[in-house]
């Protein structure tokens, strides 16, 4: 079956999914901007006890378009609005009928094209940070969890994208990183004051990034376009192996816009076993696809309706949770199991040493190369 054959539910009548959340690592809270009428506001959800339940979090106006929240362990908010220029961070957390308010600081940055943006939720949970991105470098931020406000922290060579955890620890941090019109992704080690080591270079000429990562199996997701010049495609790599990036042919959808979400944890020994969940956008909506590296196909799954579309989390027992929301059900989350894993053919290896393209590779599309070792000895991964 192709993948645009499935029939999406998107949950709204014109067709637009929902806004997604974000997860603190630990699937404890979620957070939200929520919609009421014409106006917006922070939402907190609680997803660890025996039903999920959202808390409004409305502050003394409503929120603008572009602010960004995220949950911290301890059930605040951290919120980040644009003030008159400048990027002001706060904790929200609910006083009885009301919202409490602790103001953080803000960050002002004076090129006017530079873009503050927040990190993915740090795997503690306490503390938050975000990436300040001009014209010719990129400053490292500690927004939250600091003892005297946001504190910055590095400043990067280079435009930076993404933002993933390596570590459980948060000291090892991955970034998409542009310099000299390629993007190669690389470490930055926050224990050693942000020094940056490559981490990924599959081709000289190439542009490549890291997606996601699981430092339970170090299974990482990375999109390049080195097997394929000039478009980017999906391919799967391990943290500290020898062994090269393969680019499953699976993975290619047409019509389709294919972004992994979600790495299934706890599978230590096994990264080739880790079910990934992917979110597929095509011309009549979003659904689920779940995929394993050591399988060569795509499951396809529909999404609940008012899913909080690309937002979920697997637990270790192979249980997709999908926050979604809709008039009937404003805060629910939907339990999707992942599907059997296949048995390979006894021919198949575990690992292979070349892409696992079905057709012969074009002439001129350079050949993966390992993962570089550079920052990898002190990654702590357990």
């Amino acid at each position: 079956m192709t993948a645009c054959a499935i029939e999406p539910s998107t949950g709204h009548e014109d067709g637009a999914a929902p806004p997604g959340c974000t997860i603190t690592a630990d699937g404890s809270y979620a957070a939200r901007l929520a919609r009421s009428g014409d106006s917006l506001f922070p939402e907190r959800w609680t997803l660890d006890g025996p039903e999920p339940y959202a808390v409004p979090l409305p502050g003394n106006q409503p929120e603008e378009p572009g602010t960004e929240v995220q949950p911290l362990s301890d059930g605040r908010v951290l919120v980040h609005r644009l003030v008159d220029g400048r990027h002001a961070f706060s904790l929200l957390y609910p006083t009885g009928p009301g919202t409490g308010e602790l103001p953080l600081g803000a960050v002002e940055c004076p090129d006017g094209d530079t873009r503050l943006s927040l990190l993915p939720p740090a795997p503690c949970g306490e503390r938050a940070y975000a990436v300040a991105v001009g014209a010719g470098s990129t400053a490292l931020w500690l927004v939250a969890g600091g003892a005297f406000g946001p504190e910055r922290l590095a400043e990067i060579p280079g435009r930076c994208s993404g933002g993933v955890w390596l570590d459980r620890a948060g000291r090892m941090l991955a970034l998409d990183r542009e310099t000299g019109g390629r993007t190669k992704a690389v470490v930055v080690d926050l224990e050693r004051g942000g020094e940056v080591s490559p981490l990924l270079q599959i081709a000289a000429e190439s542009d490549d990034r890291v997606l996601l990562a699981d430092p339970d199996s170090g299974l990482l997701l990375i999109r390049s376009d080195a097997p394929s010049p000039g478009s980017g495609r999906l391919g799967w790599g391990v943290l500290g192996s020898t062994l090269p990036v393969r680019f499953p042919e699976c993975l290619r959808l047409p019509d389709c816009a294919v972004t992994p979400f979600a790495i299934q944890p706890g599978q230590v020994l096994t990264p080739e076993g880790c079910a990934v969940a992917l979110r597929i956008d095509g011309p009549l909506g979003s659904w689920v696809g779940v995929w394993r590296p050591a399988e060569r196909r795509v499951h396809h799954l529909p999404a609940p309706e008012g899913w909080l579309t690309g937002s979920g989390l697997w637990t270790q027992e192979g249980v997709l949770r999908l926050p979604y929301a809709t008039a009937a059900v404003p805060c629910g989350v939907a339990g999707l199991n992942a599907p059997a894993r296949e048995e390979k053919p006894e021919k198949s290896a575990p690992v292979s040493t070349e892409p696992e393209d079905s057709a012969p590779a074009e002439p001129a599309a350079a050949r993966p190369v390992p993962l570089q070792q550079a920052p990898l000895g002190r990654l702590v991964t357990k």
